[in-house]
């Protein structure tokens, strides 16, 4: 299983960025899948999170991303996307994505912890925002 995230970078307060995660190895549209991030010194928190096709396919977001962040996915290239817009100072961070094969992930990753709730991630993209 491999997970590979682009896209992040440097950007100003009000601005715009679109992450992507290139995955392989298992099966992309049966999997729970998800964006995560961890600032210096923070547990890593949700972002957002996609049940599998097999599920429901719902998504759930962060309170703190609501509305201005939005998760995408192309199954036929095994892609995720996270596409980041009004962003602020305050979500600098680096952010991962990750894959699992339960369900629930947004209610694991709760009750867990991130890393307790989801079997594989990607190695990370920094975002940084400046004000």
């Amino acid at each position: 299983v491999q997970l590979v995230e682009s896209g992040g970078g440097l950007v100003q307060s009000g601005g715009s960025l679109r992450l992507s995660c290139v995955t392989s190895g298992f099966a992309f549209d049966r999997y729970t899948l998800g964006w995560f991030r961890q600032a210096p010194g923070k547990e890593r928190e949700g972002v957002v999170v996609v049940e599998s096709e097999d599920s429901d396919g719902s998504l759930r977001y962060g309170d703190s991303v609501q509305g201005r962040f939005t998760l995408s996915k192309d199954n036929a290239k095994k892609t995720l996307y996270l596409e980041m817009n009004s962003l602020k100072p305050e979500d600098t961070a680096m952010y991962y994505c990750a894959a699992d094969d339960r369900p629930m992930g947004w209610v694991r990753h709760q009750i867990y912890g991130a890393q307790a709730a989801f079997d594989y991630w990607g190695q990370g993209t920094q975002v940084t925002v400046s004000s």
